[in-house]
């Protein structure tokens, strides 16, 4: 009777512990590393008053906090409805408190807790007001928190198989837009219909939704066109292992550890996460460079499944061709 080798199956199991390692430093690092600092938080008020309350804020979190000086209580709204801050703190006659729980729920938990010691040291009530709660669908932030993750494994499972079953440049490119298409307008009608988890213009989000989806799925047509069915890999690696943790869906990306955060926007999961929380939150944010993230994405993988048919090593031409003609051999004449 045959056996494996004990070699063999010692170095297997060798390797399925590093790959297992390998998924747990992916997942878990960003939360062991994350930390508050250089959160941008406005403050208005007399140039007297800002300067201790900011000193204030630095010894309370040393280096959690930026402060974005305002004009007054107008300007620092606007900071945050246009998410250049997270927060803000009105100084005055009637301190005040800004929230935006739907740009993070941390940080407004953070900035809430700072009234009674900002109260103690004006010697005058502060007010919270909140100026971007949570939706009654997402009353803690779970789903916009945890978005990323199903559509990087939608992206991926479209853009294999896709990649191993469909011949032909053009009918690969259609097959992964289609799909992108659909499936953003279901994905969208499950969180915006259904669960209640997003706001604003539907067909935006859905247009969101399509385009990350396209962006993952067009990416990985794109390589294994280009070098052939080993090029399945760059999903799972890319955006799986990388791009998803490095996202902030659940958290300012300024939390994660130089330069992961601001590259994590340049990458099809975070990108989709901010454009779906702005969509719903804070439409009169800039949103520019999420949109060249996404579509510069989604360019690059139809551009690369174009060129890898020019190569003739596309993902599905070569093997597929050979099982049909081996198939037809077979049929009697």
């Amino acid at each position: 009777m045959l056996h494996t080798p004990w070699r063999h199956l010692l170095g297997m199991s060798a390797g399925l512990v590093g790959v297992l390692t390998v998924l747990v430093l992916a997942f878990l690092w960003p939360a062991v590393t994350s930390e508050p600092h250089d959160l941008p938080v406005a403050v208005a008020g007399p140039a007297a008053a800002v300067a201790p309350v900011a000193q204030g804020l630095d010894e309370r979190a040393p280096g959690a906090f930026e402060v974005l000086p305002a004009a007054d209580r107008g300007a620092a709204v606007d900071l945050v409805e246009t998410r250049e801050a997270y927060g803000a703190l009105v100084l005055g006659e009637q301190p005040e408190i800004l929230l935006a729980s739907g740009g993070s729920p941390l940080v407004a938990q953070q900035l809430t807790a700072l009234a009674p010691a900002l109260q103690a040291q004006l010697g005058v009530p502060v007010t919270v007001t909140e100026l971007a709660p949570l939706l009654e669908g997402d009353p803690r932030g779970a789903i916009l928190g945890a978005v990323t993750f199903p559509l990087v494994i939608g992206g991926m499972i479209g853009g294999i198989a896709i990649s191993v079953t469909v011949v032909g440049v053009w009918r690969r490119v259609t097959a992964v837009t289609a799909y992108s298409v659909l499936g953003g307008l279901a994905v969208a009608a499950v969180l915006q219909g259904w669960f209640g988890a997003l706001a604003g213009s539907s067909w935006v989000n859905a247009g969101v939704i399509g385009l990350a989806i396209l962006a993952i799925g067009g990416v990985i047509v794109g390589v294994v066109s280009v070098v052939g069915r080993p090029g399945i890999a760059i999903g799972p690696v890319l955006f799986l292992l990388i791009a998803n943790p490095i996202a902030s869906a659940a958290q300012p990306w300024q939390m994660l550890p130089e330069p992961w955060g601001a590259i994590g926007q340049w990458m099809p999961p975070g990108a989709a996460a901010a454009l779906l929380r702005d969509e719903s939150y804070f439409p009169q944010a800039d949103t520019t460079q999420l949109w060249v993230a996404l579509a510069s994405w989604a360019l690059l993988g139809l551009l690369l499944a174009t060129l890898g048919h020019f190569r003739d090593t596309g993902a599905a031409s070569r093997a597929a061709l050979d099982e049909a003609s081996a198939g037809r051999a077979l049929v009697p004449a």
